[in-house]
């Protein structure tokens, strides 16, 4: 096979609809494109979210709450997470991302009182909730706040 022999995959390449070539075509005149308007003028694209002068659906729709762009938030872990460590065993982040049990830890480690613990262990984290924290010295095990 040459260069001069490649052609390509049949009906793979279409011709370009040529309009404006007579009324007879069905696409002469207006092109196909109807009488004035923003859409028969060249270099015509609509905005996101236009709809025709209609107020936009953001725009109609009520603003809640607040979003932090600069939130540095947490990832939490529930306290059956911890089950499958040894009993005397100090779990940071690192224990659990090379367990297998977090995939990513970005920010820090917030323990939630999700489950039980039935293990005395040492549990090193950046932040605990008042019901981790109970059940944790109610297992007989410790709960160190750690800073990132």
């Amino acid at each position: 096979m040459k260069l001069h022999e490649l052609t390509p995959a049949p009906d793979s390449n279409r011709a370009a609809w040529r309009v404006g070539r007579g009324i007879g075509s069905g696409s002469g005149k207006t092109c196909g494109k109807g009488h004035k308007g923003a859409k028969a003028r060249s270099g015509y694209a609509a905005k996101r979210g236009f709809e025709g002068g209609q107020m936009s659906l953001v725009r109609r729709l009520p603003k809640r709450g607040f979003n932090n762009i600069f939130a540095k938030p947490h990832t939490i872990v529930g306290l059956d997470v911890f089950n499958a460590f040894e009993d005397g065993a100090v779990i940071t982040v690192q224990e659990l991302l090379a367990a297998g049990l977090l995939r990513k830890c970005e920010y820090g480690l917030k323990v939630l009182s999700n489950g039980e613990l039935n293990r005395k262990i040492t549990i090193r984290a950046n932040a605990f909730s008042k019901g981790a924290i109970q059940k944790i010295e109610a297992a007989g095990s410790k709960a160190e706040v750690v800073q990132s």
